[in-house]
């Protein structure tokens, strides 16, 4: 296990039928995003989900946590939280929870501006979404205000 302050992060956009991925350096407070992962309800393919966790070695995992705009839980607020907790209990690596208000919105319009034609289902943003959690994880660590 890496000190703080230089491990190597999965973040995660969880979503029911796709789940984001994004990975990154907490020494260079840098991301990219990675291929999403296919979820059913919710519940992703935990055999990709450990070709990541094999592939990357991660030292933290990173969840983004849906509130309501009002910082109040959701329905899936709970999902979100259920899969951090599964991920820590199949692979013993710390995750944390992230607020991600925002993150969605702020995904399209990133990939409108780089042409994305709308068509959220075809091409998703869900990367992009794990990587701006990521990103704001970095950001408050550093003791920066959220996006």
């Amino acid at each position: 296990m890496a000190d703080a302050g230089s491990r190597l992060i999965l973040a995660f956009d969880f979503g029911t039928r796709r789940i984001g991925v994004a990975v990154g350096n907490e020494l260079l407070a840098s991301a990219r995003e990675l291929a999403p992962l296919p979820a059913r309800d919710g519940i992703p393919d935990w055999a990709q989900v450990a070709r990541r966790v094999d592939e990357w070695r991660p030292d933290l995992f990173v969840v983004g946590l849906p509130l309501n705009m009002d910082g109040s839980e959701s329905v899936m607020s709970t999902r979100a939280r259920k899969f951090g907790k599964r991920l820590y209990g199949r692979y013993g690596i710390p995750c944390e929870m992230v607020d991600e208000r925002g993150s969605t919105r702020e995904a399209k319009s990133i990939a409108r501006e780089a042409g994305h034609r709308g068509n959220y289902r075809e091409q998703s943003v869900d990367g992009i979404a794990a990587v701006l959690i990521l990103e704001g994880w970095f950001a408050r660590r550093e003791g920066l205000p959220p996006r």
